[in-house]
């Protein structure tokens, strides 16, 4: 049995030539998905285009399946494509010799992962597929190989060497094993038109999902809005702001429409004069910033952090409807 070194033992080289090492191992990497790219502009081209247009066309899901690494990147994939659209999941090849392979029906399609296309694990389930007559697609980079041969549609990768300096882990190979699967998801979440509503609906927890709420789900509404009409006293619109305690108040015209704001700032910036005496319209910015109710809040925060405000009044046809501040965003997560 091999004795491996301690993890614990000092590393043999300096820094400067684990940071060589670590350079040269993303250039092999990059190298590799160039060439991936390079193939997917002229021989891999009808492949995988064949490959989308399968996809798409199936009623059930694809059974993405691999061994090793092919495995875990096979797990990833298989995540990707279910979070965009795209049903998917990972059934492990040995595990489906002995009864996974019920999980799979003639409306699947079977994306197969094997850099060498000769992984023995995924024999019963090629038969499988032979004898059911359910679609197999191939991600290998052997075109002789048993898998290729035996799929519809076989994703032939470019040689390409590993960064392993043995070349024997498993590095480049699955980097492009992995961006081909991330090419064949993106594709097919263009072509259904996957929008960012749908990837919400997939997507509902965590930072994801909070950036892609609605305004309108987090405003504070009409009663709760800080507003007072045009030439009203100082006096009257700092008692509103306070009242409302949202650190701003909106200046609205006869017919209901928003035509200013006055914040925090402005008052300080009039304190020198006779803040009181002033009506609002001498007080304050004309033609404010707003956001709609149907923007995402993820879209409201990058804009409350390039016009540099805490609060921005949410309007329909120049109305306001609500009020969204920066500290709602906060709360649901969205930063």
């Amino acid at each position: 049995m091999a004795n491996p070194k301690s993890r614990d033992s000092e590393p043999a080289a300096a820094g400067s030539k684990l940071v060589e090492s670590a350079l040269r191992t993303l250039a092999t990497e990059t190298a590799g998905v160039q060439a991936l790219a390079a193939a997917l502009g002229s021989t891999l081209g009808g492949a995988f285009t064949d490959a989308v247009v399968k996809i798409h066309s199936v009623t059930g899901r694809v059974i993405v399946t691999g061994m090793g690494k092919s495995g875990h990147v096979s797990r990833k994939i298989a995540s990707t494509l279910s979070s965009t659209g795209t049903p998917a999941y990972y059934v492990h090849p040995a595990e489906a010799s002995h009864g996974d392979l019920g999980m799979v029906t003639r409306d699947d399609v079977i994306l197969a992962l094997s850099w060498s296309g000769e992984t023995a694990e995924l024999r019963n389930l090629i038969d499988y597929a032979k004898r059911f007559q359910v679609p197999l697609i191939a991600i290998t980079s052997k075109i002789e190989s048993s898998l290729a041969k035996a799929a519809d549609i076989p994703l032939i990768l470019p040689a390409a060497p590993e960064a392993c300096p043995n070349g024997l882990a498993p590095t480049t190979s699955t980097l492009m094993q992995l961006a081909l699967g991330d090419a064949l998801a993106v594709a097919l979440l263009e072509s259904r038109g996957f929008t960012a509503l749908d990837f919400k609906a997939l997507h509902p927890g965590g930072k994801l999902g909070a950036s892609l709420t609605f305004v309108k789900d987090i405003m504070h509404g009409k009663e709760r809005m800080p507003l007072v009409p045009e030439r009203t006293p100082m006096k009257d619109a700092v008692s509103e702001m306070t009242e409302k305690g949202y650190g701003c108040v909106g200046i609205i015209d006869a017919a209901g429409l928003l035509v200013g704001i006055i914040t925090d700032g402005d008052l300080r910036r009039h304190m020198d004069g006779n803040l009181l005496k002033m009506n609002v319209n001498e007080v304050m910015t004309k033609n404010p910033k707003s956001v709609t109710p149907d923007q995402l809040a993820g879209e409201a925060l990058a804009f409350m952090n390039s016009v540099k405000v805490n609060a921005l009044f949410v309007v329909e046809g120049r109305k306001p409807v609500g009020l969204v501040r920066v500290h709602e965003l906060l709360r649901i997560g969205v930063a």
